[in-house]
């Protein structure tokens, strides 16, 4: 994407739990390192993060966690194995969500595991989940980032911004001022804003934000790179969805206009199932309780 700057991407299909975008950054230190943001969840990706390090020649040195979603740091379970020098970097959000929407979810996994309904390839899947969330500590940080400012690792100057209860209770949106590049975690998702753990009003200020950072490659949670015009796209589609789920119109015609705003970059991204997502996160994210989404917001 840029000298120096490396993107592995992520998956999301129907069917299967995603993976998030991973970005890997050169660090000049003496050997040269990595820098890797997010992991990913399943072993394949990880894996595929590991791979593009070594034909770099390049140890990695460093993991930033941009949040605690699976998809985004599954994968520290395997770095911290093969590479046990290395430190990871996050928010405190891990620990509220262990007890709260990760304890939750595992219990839905293991109701899923008792069923019959489900195939046994699906029953893998979901225990492959609850060894994720049952990892704890090697998916926690080793230093916990509670302010925003400027770190140097491994020899590499960065600026890791902490977002409070934007899409998760800490989220990190990673700024390289070398190269332009900014990675921004899951405060930018595409074909659609993940709302499952969100505050939307926050995170539509973080939007605001983070457009007025002199960046000239943005990295997504999820979907292609983006230039400005893109971002100015997103948040357009961002905003109208948040205001019409918050008015009378049906959920059918915010989907439309999500659609409508986002245009093409929102079209090249959709993998079949956008319309399903986004009338979820309307009727239950947006428009569900509302007590739901005050103790998100920290309200």
């Amino acid at each position: 994407m840029a000298p120096g700057v490396y993107l592995v991407r992520g998956a999301f299909v129907p069917g299967q739990q995603p993976d998030g975008n991973s970005v890997i950054f050169r660090a000049p230190g003496s050997p040269e390192g990595g820098v890797v943001v997010d992991t990913g969840r399943h072993r394949e990706h990880t894996e595929a993060v590991m791979a593009k390090l070594a034909a770099l020649g390049l140890t990695p040195r460093a993991v930033v966690n941009s949040h605690w979603h699976l998809d985004h740091i599954g994968g520290n379970v395997l770095f911290r194995e093969r590479f046990p020098g290395i430190r990871v970097y996050a928010s405190a959000a891990l620990a509220e969500a262990r007890t709260g929407f990760l304890a939750s979810y595992r219990q839905q996994l293991d109701q899923m595991v008792a069923s019959d309904r489900p195939s046994a390839a699906e029953k893998d899947a979901f225990r492959r989940e609850m060894a994720l969330i049952d990892a704890g500590p090697k998916l926690a940080p080793d230093e916990v980032v509670s302010a925003s400012g400027r770190r140097v690792l491994a020899g590499l100057p960065l600026e890791i911004h902490l977002e409070e209860r934007a899409v998760t209770g800490g989220d990190l949106w990673i700024y390289d001022p070398a190269s332009r590049v900014l990675v921004a975690g899951d405060l930018v998702t595409l074909p659609a804003p993940f709302l499952d753990t969100a505050c939307p009003s926050r995170w539509a200020a973080v939007l605001a934000r983070l457009e007025k950072v002199e960046w000239d490659v943005l990295v997504p949670g999820h979907g292609p790179p983006m230039k400005r015009a893109d971002l100015a796209t997103y948040r357009t589609a961002f905003d109208g969805l948040l205001a019409c789920a918050a008015s009378k119109e049906p959920a059918e015609s915010c989907i439309d206009g999500w659609i409508r705003d986002g245009g093409e970059l929102v079209r090249a991204t959709d993998t079949g199932h956008l319309r399903e997502l986004l009338d979820y996160y309307v009727t239950v994210a947006l428009r569900g309780d509302a007590a739901r989404t005050a103790k998100l917001c920290g309200t």
